[in-house]
């Protein structure tokens, strides 16, 4: 035992808390003796990191077995219940706990920083200690409190039971075992044949379906996936009266990357708030599939030349782009790739050559790193998710489309050709045009399709008096035109009621990077600086388009092409052989967590060498620098000739 864990364990096993649980693991010894029933285990939640991120939990040995577990608001009893098939310990509860603290809390957890707290608290009067034992007796002889959720997805995991130390008002939440436990899970090398899919055939439902099953087939287990216990993906939802537009649902948790704890939100955006809600909650496991490799496997450790001299397949970063050689000299949090430098990689499957292929975790899994792989900050672009890989592949492939012709059409300055939405036959995209006129805003759609055929469309949102909120940009891509022209306003509409107000509180500080583009550094940046009146210069392109033409001439040419068959795997061979027949290759990486494949859910991140990647603050732009922003607009008939660097328009992009 190292000193430094000597000092953690006096430290925390000396504090209030512990002292706490010393006590209670007292009274209900006294309590048990006689009563039949398991004996408690009582250890302390808050006062050690169980995440493994800092110094060491002197509970480790007895977190996994414990069925008490003091926090300083409540105590929690369990896990308990659950199916032979799903089980969860005390250290899954524990780290799902942790993970819904504050940011103050988790840092000082995680961080190693010595715990400071009210003395002698809580307080355990016999008032409380009774309630515990109640709790406790009920739990463990049979007269089990009723789960608070009533579907069957929540009521068949684990239960945890909390009995508020203020109140005594106890309350019931289920658990999702945890991918990442050190006690439940054995992690496994990542090898390249657990990477090989093999894609089939997929019955549609029909042959316009590009989604297999409807949002309410899937068996979500709402209550374990947000509650404030060990809520999955964040201890609640909210709804957001205010908008007039769509009934938005949103959630967020913390996930620690390489930048410290980000702030991860999901959100849906549906016409009420149940299917939002639903659509919430998928987007909040698709990223958290995403962030980080729940998958109990453990990644290939080695360096690009060596990957190279042993004759493994594998994906050069380079092709992936990098940024300016000043980024990496000014920006502390990155450093330049080394090929010679051992870093984490993960297996994927190239659709191009039907096999295997190493992908450097740093472009797999957007919110996890090292120190010897931050070469490049990647987001969520590409990742998708389907109740088949074919399905998830699919569509995380057109979101890769979809942001590679919107870079092109920006900072290559192509005139576009905008939609005649008049002449759309979906009553939902007349609603949409008469809702963002009642918020006083004209909506368009455009033709951004480059030289790859499947439609692409940018929808923008123009305020008729030019005031703040004065731009919102979003975009899609689709195999059917009015689908993707929908799913574009969709998305532009969830914006304009809030960004005025935005734009407002953030007036002087979005002047600031008006001035400097370098003060552009996050996401929501890029989609606030176009709500300036100022920035509408930059947008002339939109403005002013290249001519209107109605849908159905607009996608004419696509029509005449698309596959319409009964089989999803014909229109994801068309998009691959589309890209590949580019010149590109196609990789998927699966990042399916157990937690979605008891919910028939597939997540994948896509993954297309040389095409744009989307990127935000203004310098970390790769987009700049790949050749496929020279050639593109040639490549689709835009222009004559390649993009020379003083057309290059060198503007923040406004996607949002």
């Amino acid at each position: 035992m190292t000193t430094a864990t000597m000092t953690t364990m006096t430290t925390a096993m000396g504090s209030p808390l512990d002292t706490a649980r010393a006590q209670l693991q007292r009274e209900l010894a006294v309590r048990h003796r006689g009563a039949g029933l398991p004996e408690p285990v009582v250890v302390p939640l808050g006062a050690a990191d169980t995440l493994g991120f800092g110094q060491a939990d002197p509970y480790a040995a007895l977190r996994p077995t414990a069925t008490v577990h003091l926090t300083s608001r409540a105590v929690l009893i369990g896990p308990w219940g659950g199916t032979p098939e799903d089980t969860a310990c005390g250290q899954c509860l524990g780290m799902r706990w942790q993970r819904l603290r504050s940011r103050s809390e988790r840092e000082a957890l995680e961080l190693g920083y010595e715990p400071y707290g009210a003395t002698a608290w809580p307080v355990l009067t016999g008032y409380i200690v009774d309630a515990v034992w109640a709790a406790y007796c009920a739990t463990f002889s049979g007269d089990r409190p009723a789960p608070a959720s009533s579907s069957i997805a929540d009521r068949t995991l684990p239960q945890v039971t909390r009995v508020d130390l203020a109140t005594l008002a106890t309350a019931t939440f289920p658990l999702l075992p945890d991918p990442l436990c050190p006690v439940c899970v054995r992690e496994l090398p990542d090898t390249a044949e657990s990477a090989r899919m093999s894609l089939g055939s997929v019955p549609k439902p029909a042959p316009d379906s590009y989604r297999l099953r409807s949002l309410q087939a899937y068996p979500l287990p709402t209550a374990a996936l947000a509650n404030p216990v060990c809520g999955a993906l964040g201890s609640t939802t909210w709804i957001n009266p205010a908008s007039t537009t769509t009934a938005p649902v949103s959630g967020a948790h913390f996930v620690r990357g390489y930048t410290g704890l980000n702030d991860v939100t999901w959100s849906g955006q549906a016409n009420n708030y149940a299917t939002s809600r639903t659509l919430a909650y998928l987007e909040g496991l698709e990223r958290y599939a995403g962030t980080h490799r729940r998958r109990g496997t453990a990644p290939v450790i080695a360096s690009y030349r060596d990957l190279l001299a042993d004759g493994r397949p594998v994906l050069n970063p380079a092709d992936c782009g990098f940024y300016t050689p000043q980024t990496y000299e000014e920006d502390h949090l990155l450093s330049p790739f080394d090929p010679d430098r051992e870093i984490p990689w993960v297996w994927g499957h190239s659709l191009r050559e039907d096999r295997p292929i190493l992908v450097a975790a740093r472009l797999a899994h957007y919110g996890a790193g090292v120190d010897a792989d931050n070469f490049v900050f990647e987001c969520s672009n590409g990742c998708a998710t389907g109740s088949r890989l074919e399905e998830a592949i699919l569509h995380g492939l057109l979101e890769l489309i979809e942001r590679d012709a919107f870079l092109l059409a920006w900072y290559g300055r192509a005139r576009l050709t905008e939609i005649d939405l008049t002449t759309c036959q979906s009553s939902a995209i007349h609603s949409m045009i008469d809702r963002a006129a009642l918020h006083g805003y004209d909506v368009h759609a455009f033709d951004t399709r480059m030289d790859l055929a499947v439609p692409v469309v940018t929808a923008l949102a123009v305020r008729r008096d030019g005031g703040h909120g004065t731009l919102s940009f979003s975009a899609a891509a689709g195999f059917d035109p009015e689908t993707t022209v929908d799913a574009a306003l969709s998305e532009v509409l969830t914006y304009i009621p809030h960004l005025p107000y935005q734009v407002a509180e953030r007036h002087s500080e979005l002047e600031e990077m008006a001035q400097d583009y370098r003060k552009v550094r996050y996401l929501k940046d890029h989609a606030q600086l176009y709500g300036l009146p100022r920035m509408a210069e930059h947008a002339r392109e939109y403005l002013q388009p290249a001519g209107i033409r109605s849908l159905s001439e607009t996608f004419g040419d696509w029509e005449r092409v698309r596959p319409r068959t009964g089989d999803l795997l014909d229109d994801l061979r068309s998009l691959r052989d589309e890209l590949t027949g580019a010149g590109f290759d196609v990789i998927a990486v699966d990042q399916t967590t157990p937690e979605q494949y008891r919910t028939g859910l597939c997540t994948v991140t896509t993954i297309v060498p040389g095409l744009l990647p989307i990127d935000f603050g203004w310098t970390r732009q790769r987009a700049l620098l790949m050749p496929r922003l020279r050639t593109a607009l040639r490549a689709a008939g835009r222009r004559l000739d390649d993009l020379p660097e003083e057309d290059v328009k060198r503007v923040p992009h406004p996607f949002p």
